[in-house]
């Protein structure tokens, strides 16, 4: 080999060897429905994560609203080509917990790596919702959060309102609302995310009512729906007399009524502890209140329950898939990468050792309401009617009842009309799915 040739290969060599790894990382994917200032934490998260250790590389993909990654899921599933993991929000837990042989529960993944896996470590509630009734953890919680009542205090000030002294319970909502609007502080008094989620499920558990039989589903899959009794009535009917003249502005079936609130439409708003991230970033002066509850419920309020989503790991995966996963739920597990996620974020702790430790900080004192969706769960012990919600088709049965409040809202019914129809068309579903 001529001379010139000789270093012609070496210098490939030597540039390949600068450029090229000295192995190949195996790659996990986490597709995601966080936007706005929730998906900057995610690709902060992600991105620490890969700085951190040299074997694994965490892609996270937005894969659009909650309802839409969950179905991207299922179909990616179907296709034979699912992620290594996929965030699931709460009403999607039955649905993922009877998709047998489809996922692996992450109490496997971890101990099958080596990793240590102490349940006590975890907010109990938290843990206790995704796991199986033999206490197997199936997914990994995440983004657990709270609904809260959030308020413009500029706008209250104009309306004459105690911004040092949010609205406790609902009544004291409505009044407020109607001041705001009748005082033109704002075009709307209220609004609010997710009507299912923060007015029925977590309206039942924090007034300690039943939202349906069978403990909510979580003491068998046959459960049927008891949201039209008096309680509920009296609350919706209160919704649709306030939207008649605007008081009340509907904004979405998810997360959309969020803009409205941002925009200065609405000066009350309830929304999950984990909307927080846009509302900080807004520069709005707003407040945080627990979320409101019926005074005319005896022993009210009771605790509220998870919402937000987890994160489930698919079947079918190599024994390095599994290891990369378990490693980035072990740095998840980490204190300062919890207390990272709750404090810029809104969405609770996962460890009870991150909750500790922000605590200590003095972070609570100096960020007034921010401990607010931590004690509504943790504050009494859950009861039959609080543990939770988990019906074999949840995503279809809160489907079921946004149809029957918009047409309320539209005022086509009554709120006894809309939850009866609600109920009866629910349950139908239930059946079905079941296969009665």
């Amino acid at each position: 080999m001529k001379r010139r040739s000789v270093l012609a290969v070496a210098a490939l060599a030597l540039t390949l060897g600068a450029t090229a790894p000295a192995f190949a990382k195996t790659q996990v994917t986490w597709w995601h429905a966080m936007t706005g200032a929730n998906n900057e934490v995610v690709e902060k998260i992600a991105k620490d994560f890969n700085a951190s250790q040299q074997d694994y590389e965490l892609v996270p993909v937005f894969k659009g609203t909650y309802p839409e990654t969950l179905n991207a899921g299922i179909a990616a599933f179907r296709a034979g080509q699912p992620p290594d993991i996929i965030q699931v929000f709460d009403v999607g837990t039955g649905v993922m917990m009877n998709a047998e042989g489809a996922i692996k529960p992450a109490a496997e993944v971890l101990t099958e790596a080596g990793m240590a896996f102490d349940k006590s470590q975890y907010l109990p509630g938290i843990v206790a919702y995704y796991s199986r009734p033999d206490g197997t953890m199936l997914s990994f919680p995440y983004n657990s959060s709270s609904p809260i009542l959030y308020f413009n205090k500029d706008i209250f000030q104009k309306a004459g309102l105690d911004a040092a002294n949010p609205p406790k319970t609902w009544n004291e909502v409505w009044d407020a609302a109607k001041k705001i609007k009748a005082s033109a502080a704002a075009p709307c008094g209220y609004t609010s995310t997710w009507l299912t989620w923060i007015h029925l499920e977590n309206f039942a558990a924090w007034n300690n009512t039943p939202y349906a039989t069978k403990e909510n589903g979580l003491a068998g899959q046959d459960a049927e729906l008891q949201i039209a009794t008096p309680l509920f009535v009296n609350h919706f009917q209160a919704l649709a007399d306030l939207a008649k003249d605007g008081t009340f502005k509907y904004g979405g079936r998810t997360s959309e009524a969020k803009q409205i609130f941002l925009a200065g439409e609405c000066g009350i708003f309830t929304e999950s502890s984990g909307g927080l991230g846009d509302i900080v970033k807004s520069g709005m002066n707003y407040g945080i209140g627990q979320l409101p509850y019926d005074s005319d419920a005896a022993g009210a309020p009771q605790n509220t329950i998870p919402g937000g989503a987890s994160l489930w790991v698919f079947g079918g995966k190599s024994a390095e898939q599994y290891k990369g996963v378990a490693a980035f739920f072990g740095y998840l597990s980490q204190t300062d990468v919890q207390t990272y996620l709750h404090q810029k974020s809104g969405y609770l702790p996962v460890t009870l050792k991150a909750y500790e430790e922000t605590k200590k900080s003095g972070f609570y004192e100096k960020n007034p309401g921010r401990e607010t969706p931590i004690t509504q769960m943790m504050g009494k012990e859950p009861t039959a009617n609080s543990k939770g919600v988990r019906l074999i088709n949840l995503p279809q049965v809160r489907d079921i009842e946004n149809e029957e409040f918009e047409k309320m809202l539209a005022g086509e019914q009554t709120a006894q009309q809309a939850l009866d129809n609600a109920v009866k068309r629910g349950n139908e579903a239930i059946k079905q799915a079941l296969g009665n």
